[in-house]
């Protein structure tokens, strides 16, 4: 069986969004992952902050790598975000996961999206299927 860093570098090799947000992986355990990016000015809406897709990207990075690094391939069926406060120009957004539950056909995990301030900006809970597909 691969090992948790392995899948992610498969993972972040073909994945050209995640490389696009300059994601850096912090942490991949077994079911845990940690990723960070700096916002960009490009990822900015019409309001100057952060387009909501950003936390989303990133929370759902960190959905996928957390549930694929038990070696079988896991896909999302359903996620749910909430933004609590602004994301800027700058901002150092990293991720923390949990695994809330983990059976054979699904998992369900809770990604928390914090700033530099150590502010949480974003909590999005993801739903994904286990497959049998090993990596």
């Amino acid at each position: 069986m691969k090992e948790p860093r392995d899948i992610i570098a498969m993972m972040m090799d073909k994945d050209q969004f995640s490389q696009w947000l300059g994601i850096q992986v912090n942490h991949i355990d077994l079911g845990s992952c940690s990723l960070s990016c700096t916002v960009k000015n490009e990822m900015l809406n019409g309001f100057s902050i952060a387009h909501g897709g950003i936390c989303y990207a990133l929370a759902d990075s960190t959905l996928a790598f957390a549930a694929n690094s038990h070696g079988v391939q896991c896909y999302s069926i359903e996620t749910s975000i909430s933004h609590l406060k602004k994301v800027f120009e700058k901002d150092i957004l990293t991720t923390t996961s949990k695994e809330i539950s983990r059976e054979d056909k699904t998992g369900i995990y809770h990604i928390d999206v914090h700033n530099q301030k150590m502010e949480l900006v974003a909590t999005l809970k993801g739903t994904v299927y286990v497959s049998k597909i090993v990596w």
